[in-house]
């Protein structure tokens, strides 16, 4: 009976990665005034969270006061790869309603006021 369990919780195991969300990975920034960030997408609880994972400006790779800092507040998936949540914008310090697409290797991320109807719109990119 142990065998039995044991190798069905194993199976199960091995299954999970095959279900995870395919927002998950590491995403590019769009360059803004000519820097860009690499966000980290992963769960947090049942959600999805973006944390800052790298900076970079014209010179190269920086170290940023916002490493580490989460962006991506607590998306989650409504179907057709379409997500809601909240975004931080570092350039304000302000939250927003947060809306992203994913099609493919591209997410659309948006960032809203006014219940949704004024957005700022960004298009990161798949690193990994």
């Amino acid at each position: 009976m142990k065998t039995t369990i044991l190798a069905g919780l194993t199976t199960l195991a091995l299954a999970l990665p095959a279900f995870a969300d395919p927002v998950l990975g590491t995403w590019k920034t769009q360059p803004d005034e000519g820097n860009y960030a690499h966000i980290e997408m992963a769960p947090c609880g049942a959600k999805i969270c973006g944390k800052i994972a790298r900076t970079f400006n014209s010179g190269g790779e920086y170290q940023s006061e916002n490493l580490g800092k989460t962006l991506v507040i607590d998306m989650v998936a409504k179907g057709d790869g379409n997500y809601e949540g909240q975004v931080w914008r570092p350039s304000n310090d302000r939250i927003y309603i947060g809306k992203m697409g994913l099609k493919g290797d591209t997410l659309d991320l948006r960032g809203c006021v006014a219940g949704g109807l004024i957005c700022s719109k960004q298009t990161w990119q798949r690193v990994n």
